[in-house]
């Protein structure tokens, strides 16, 4: 049996706070906070900076939370195995994803998952809308944003670092922008949901307001006509990191990047057990989208 120490602490760093993780376990956080204090005493070394904005890991959280996810998994793999459930990890599996991200980074963590576990019945559902995740239609919703849902159990694969980005053409039709209150003489483009935007920066966490030179549900629209030099935009590095690579996308105000709180979550709602196969594609997608993310980062 693993530790349930550190199945707590692997479940508050995949949460993103100890309040998320506390809801997902129906207890309080002072209780939670206190096993990870305890947890930290036993180890002698403090594993999370905690702060009213954000819990990070430090270093020494870090190397255990990289340490003890291969170790969970090869347990987990190993009762699977002693006990013969490989068997369970069929039937049907609904999973919906952002229509760009999925296309990109989901689909293509897929097919070794289905190699490897044939009798999964997968449909696969990508989608800008918000998906309901209590009606039953999806059993898996990947998410990207700050907090989930009361209800839900969010599971964190990765972080989604954004960076102000335009084309060469737009900034040399319009100028770059030098400060952040420059942004209110230029031309935006976001998603219908994505502004205001929030900014890390020098002085700390600032709201971008304004409106977008277009209206879109689609964040792949705000791409192109990024590309295009149709403004400025708010975009992660795993959608455009090629294209600032090449020089197609110009990074500007780089003391100013998307929140850090925004995080890549594999969501559910919250359920007694949770089934096998769902579990199975919740790990495969924390392995396979950690090299792939890591690699643009």
């Amino acid at each position: 049996m693993f530790d349930p120490d550190y199945d707590l602490f692997i479940q508050i760093v995949e949460s993103g706070s100890i309040s998320a993780a506390a809801r997902s376990r129906s207890q309080s956080v002072a209780s939670l906070s206190k096993r990870l204090s305890r947890l930290e005493q036993r180890l002698g070394v403090r594993l999370v900076h905690r702060t009213t904005r954000r819990l990070s890991l430090t270093t020494a959280g870090k190397d255990l939370h990289e340490t003890l996810l291969p170790l969970r998994a090869s347990l987990a793999a190993a009762e699977d195995r002693i006990a013969g459930r490989l068997a369970l990890i069929s039937g049907p599996l609904r999973i919906t994803a952002p229509t760009s991200f999925g296309r990109m980074h989901v689909v293509q963590c897929l097919p070794d998952f289905l190699a490897r576990f044939p009798d999964v019945d997968l449909r696969v559902d990508l989608s800008d809308e918000y998906v309901d995740m209590f009606d039953g239609s999806h059993d898996l919703a990947i998410r990207i944003g700050a907090r989930i849902d009361a209800g839900l159990v969010g599971h964190r694969l990765g972080t989604s670092r954004r960076v102000l980005c335009a084309a060469p053409a737009y900034l040399a039709a319009f100028g770059e922008p030098v400060t952040l209150a420059d942004l209110s003489h230029h031309r935006l483009l976001a998603t219908d949901s994505q502004l205001p935007w929030q900014l890390d920066g020098p002085d700390g966490t600032e709201m971008l307001h304004g409106q977008s030179h277009i209206h879109t549900n689609s964040s792949e629209v705000v791409r192109e006509l990024a590309l295009g030099g149709c403004g400025i935009a708010l975009r992660s590095l795993w959608d455009v990191s090629e294209a600032l690579e090449s020089g197609a996308l110009i990074p500007i105000l780089p003391r100013y990047q998307g929140s850090q709180d925004v995080g890549i979550f594999a969501v559910h709602a919250i359920a007694p057990k949770l089934a096998a196969r769902v579990r199975a594609l919740i790990d495969h997608l924390r392995d396979g989208l950690d090299q792939r993310l890591h690699n643009r980062h």
